[in-house]
């Protein structure tokens, strides 16, 4: 097990119980509690505000994160996003405390909380193992990092009552983790973590061993409970439709750093390099020359092939050698006798049939293959394999990309984590 991934294992070793290491010592008694469970304390405060400074970790020779500087706001769902090796795990560890900075500063609410142990920062974390303990049942599972704190007995059950309410669980609290679902069991892991009222809950990749449709839904449960309590959420992924539909923002990350970061859509919509664009979403690449003729300064001139486009996003002002970056969603396929701005001819190669949408591969006259996805209205393709096609590349989403690679991304991978 690589450094970066040594968490779940450490959560139900008596100590930590899979979701309870940190959340230190807020929200015990402070302030009036409504049906959420959070104390007025852990609401008005607006507490959870993080801040990464110059931080770098390093495991031998291995640089796993490499100096990365990022603020993550108090109630933000904030993702790191990014390949396995890209550091991403690494940082969520020393964020939690599981690891020690070789250098930089980890701040929570102003508080450097580098040299402190798990339970003295005002964190939990929800593993993708769950580290649920199978003699225990749900209730005393959720309850079972109250037993640390000066918390009555009534009010331990009443907390462990409300946790459960808010991930659906209530009539669930004498079922032992084997009765439950993977699903449910996750739940069990959420209500255990967030019953110690932290002021920033960390998740690594915990929707990873669900089937597709279970993690879809429980994305769409987990964004709307963050969005309930307010409590910042720092979530570690690997998978772009996780991090795309639950994010305020986030980071794609490579090589120890940040690739890029910013709001979901900006991201998709404007990946500053072929890494993002090929890593967030499916996205055709294809080689091509740029020129800058006089007087052009709204879109780029760019050759592929022996046919002429205009590109009006991204380095438009690049000139030489360049990538060309286009979502499938935004080629159009039409009648092969069309002609106009923008268009290549083409031949069907295959289609693969997506329910909602069919994906459909064109080979172009300059020798490169795109995607594009037609979505399903009920009426049938007029096209199938071997068709002739004339394709459009529309300028306002056809995106220039510098061909270099950033530096970082050569020299720093492979890392962990």
């Amino acid at each position: 097990m690589g450094a970066g991934e040594a968490g779940g294992g450490k959560a139900g070793d008596g100590k930590a119980g899979g979701g309870e290491v940190g959340a230190g010592e807020a929200g015990d008694g402070n302030g009036t509690t409504d049906r959420s469970g959070m104390t007025d304390r852990n609401r008005d405060a607006k507490s959870g505000h993080i801040e990464l400074a110059s931080l770098t970790k390093r495991f031998g020779d291995v640089v796993a994160v490499a100096g990365i500087s990022l603020e993550v706001a108090a109630g933000e769902f904030f993702s790191l996003l990014g390949p396995s090796g890209c550091g991403k795990t690494t940082t969520l560890r020393l964020v939690a405390g599981f690891e020690r900075p070789d250098a930089g500063r980890i701040l929570i609410d102003g508080r450097d909380v580098a040299t402190l142990p798990p339970h003295k920062r005002d964190v939990n974390t929800v593993f993708q193992s769950y580290a649920l303990f199978p003699f225990l049942n749900v209730a005393e599972n959720v309850a079972f990092g109250l037993r640390y704190r000066s918390v009555s007995k009534a009010d331990s059950a009443r907390r462990v009552a409300e946790a459960l309410e808010l991930v659906q669980l209530a009539g669930y609290e004498k079922r032992r983790p084997g009765q439950l679902s993977g699903g449910q069991q996750q739940r069990v892991a959420l209500a255990r973590a967030l019953v110690l009222r932290p002021s920033v809950l960390l998740l690594d990749e915990p929707l990873g061993a669900l089937d597709a449709k279970l993690r879809r839904a429980l994305q769409v449960e987990l964004k709307t409970l963050q969005e309930h309590l307010g409590i910042t959420f720092l979530y570690v992924t690997h998978d772009q439709e996780e991090a795309l539909t639950m994010s305020d923002r986030l980071a794609v990350m490579s090589g120890g750093q940040i690739a890029q970061l910013g709001a979901p859509r900006e991201v998709y919509e404007e990946p500053v390099d072929a890494y993002v664009a090929e890593f967030l979403g499916v996205s055709n690449l294809m080689d091509a020359t740029a020129t800058r003729p006089a007087g052009a300064t709204e879109v780029c001139h760019v050759r592929l092939g022996e046919f002429d486009l205009e590109a009006g996003c991204g380095r438009i002002d690049s000139t030489g050698a360049v990538k060309l970056a286009i979502r499938p969603e935004r080629v159009e396929l039409g009648a092969y006798e069309l002609t106009g701005g923008n268009r290549v001819p083409g031949m069907v190669e295959r289609l693969v049939f997506l329910g909602s949408a069919t994906q459909i591969f064109v080979h172009l006259a300059p020798g490169v293959t795109l995607q594009a996805l037609v979505r399903n209205d009920g009426r049938a393709l007029p096209w199938s394999q071997g068709s002739p096609v004339s394709v459009a590349l529309p300028a306002d989403a056809l995106r220039v990309l510098a061909t270099e690679v950033p530096a970082f991304e050569e020299a720093l991978a492979p890392a962990v984590g």
